[in-house]
């Protein structure tokens, strides 16, 4: 009896092992690239494509022009959603950027703009210097902490216990520091001096290997060869813009110390943070495991160092030729690295574009100059004849204007009766169109117009009396060289999510860029950025 049962085990492990052989073959096969992170539903590498002026007038216009691996397949295959706005008043690169990552407006995120006013020293700041984080491979000393919220890379960081990888690559600075946000790995962009890849000790004191590789691939060497011309003749040959016929093929060549960031305003930068973008796939360990990686990218769809269509529409063309090229290229990467179904893609615009400079005038269409400034000097005076000497307007912004709050408190006046006075008396002048003071975004009722008004301010940042300009005028500020034609006209965008869980169909529901960071942190069972409030898609 006793022999009898010391034999039944060792019968029973003999009888098992072929069962746990097959086990480990099946355990093998599921961490093959080919296998689902997907076996828990929850993609290896998520890649959150920013693009830059990006129109889905223009995007569908140049559809003859386009393979079947880009915008096609994003479009047929995922999931659409064609009426994308922004929920703030205005968007800019910066402010997008920092939206799409967070979840939130800049009422809660703070990057207001590229650019806004130091109370402290009345002079304008850019949204990601700081002098604590000196450059790698750049002078430009940077960090993201003016953006005061949480993205989603730093959540997906907390949430994997930092074992996630994390990093953000686009051609400028300020949208590859907002996108990685805090905790990332990593934030590349091409140097505006160098055209090095280039980063800041913020993230790491030097650069990866793999950056340093590619710039050893100098693209200030590649440059003095290159010549930018239409990618093939049908693109030299397709007219969509009312711009009086077909224009003579271009060809840009990129000379001088402006060189670089003529570049990055060019068709040919897609393919350079692909191709960075590709390298930091190849040689690191993202997507090889079950946890989730996120790679987010800048890409650029407007026009040839900012002209105008009429200017330069061949360009334009060839600049969605490319970026297709370029999203075909990089989604076959991903997949060719995790496998198909394992990647999760996400793209969207930053949701503007750059403004035609045309005298309206000659047209007889109403328009006019408005000058920030001397409408500045206006309201002073007017504050002086009911308040006493003093200088109680500061300074301006763009088209904001900051009030000296040490005065006003000095002479104890009632600020929210003089910002009501100063938005009766801005009423008045011409070109004006609305006026919104602090205390009216904070305390005022909702509406749809002034929601995204209060979701573009940020009470640390912001100027105390926001004007708004009316379309069809100009506005200038001598102080900062700005004049920008006013246009309340809607660009039209998509957000496209391509993916495991997101069927294809089109949906033409008004949607705001909030959603996507909720939507993602969902897809991957991580809660989303600290100050977004809004439900997933």
């Amino acid at each position: 009896m006793k022999q009898s049962r010391h034999i039944a085990p060792q019968r029973a492990s003999v009888m098992r092992l072929p069962l746990l052989m097959s086990l480990l073959t099946a355990m093998t096969v599921l961490s093959g690239p080919e296998a689902s992170a997907a076996g828990t539903g929850v993609p290896r590498v998520v890649v959150s494509i920013l693009v830059d002026q990006l129109r889905t007038d223009y995007m569908n216009a140049f559809m003859p022009l386009y393979g079947q691996e880009g915008f096609v397949r994003l479009l047929n295959e995922g999931r659409v959603y064609s009426q994308a706005e922004y929920p703030q008043y205005r968007p800019d690169r910066a402010s997008a950027a920092a939206t799409l990552a967070t979840g939130t407006t800049p009422y809660n995120h703070g990057v207001v703009g590229l650019k806004w006013l130091d109370r402290e020293t009345l002079r304008p700041v850019f949204c990601v210097d700081d002098k604590r984080y000196p450059g790698v491979q750049t002078s430009d000393a940077s960090s993201p902490t003016f953006l005061g919220v949480s993205t989603l890379g730093d959540e997906l960081k907390v949430a994997t216990e930092g074992k996630s990888l994390v990093y953000a690559i686009a051609p400028y600075r300020d949208a590859a520091i907002l996108s990685a946000g805090h905790a990332a790995d990593g934030a590349l962009w091409i140097d505006d001096r160098t055209g090095q890849w280039c980063s800041t000790s913020y993230y790491g004191k030097a650069l990866p290997a793999w950056v340093t590789v590619l710039n050893s691939q100098s693209l200030d060497s590649r440059l003095k060869s290159l010549t930018w011309r239409p990618s093939n003749d049908l693109v030299g040959n397709f007219s969509y813009f009312l711009s009086g016929g077909m224009k003579k093929p271009f060809a840009h060549k990129f000379t001088g110390d402006g060189r670089f960031a003529t570049f990055k305003t060019s068709g040919l930068v897609n393919e350079e943070v692909v191709h960075a973008a590709t390298q930091c796939l190849n040689s690191t360990l993202m997507g090889t495991d079950a946890i989730t990686d996120y790679l987010a990218l800048t890409l650029y769809a407007g026009n040839i160092d900012h002209r105008t269509v009429s200017e330069s529409p061949m360009e334009l063309q060839d600049t969605y030729v490319r970026l297709d090229n370029a999203l075909a290229q990089l989604v076959k990467s991903v997949e060719h690295k995790v496998g198909r179904g394992n990647a999760l893609f996400v793209l969207t615009s930053t949701g503007y574009a750059d403004e035609e400079t045309t005298d309206l005038t000659k047209y007889r269409i109403p328009s006019g100059t408005f000058d920030v400034e001397r409408a500045a000097a206006l309201l002073n005076m007017y504050f002086v004849a009911v308040y006493g000497q003093g200088q109680y307007v500061e300074s301006s912004f763009g088209t904001q204007l900051y009030l000296n709050h040490k005065l006003i408190e000095q002479k104890q006046i009632n600020l929210a009766e003089m910002l009501e006075r100063a938005q009766d008396f801005l009423l008045q002048l011409s070109g004006v169109k609305d006026v919104y003071t602090s205390s009216r975004l904070l305390q005022g009722a909702w509406t749809p117009g002034i929601s995204r008004m209060r979701g573009s301010y940020n009470p640390r940042y912001s100027g105390d009396v926001l004007i708004e300009v009316a379309p069809g005028w100009h506005y200038v500020n001598n102080s900062t060289h700005e004049k920008q034609l006013v246009r309340e006209s809607y660009i039209p965008f998509p957000i496209i999510f391509l993916g495991e869980g997101f069927k294809a169909e089109t949906i033409s529901t008004p949607v705001t860029i909030d959603y996507v960071a909720p939507t993602l942190s969902k897809a991957i069972r991580i809660r989303a950025p600290n100050a977004c409030s809004v439900a997933p898609l």
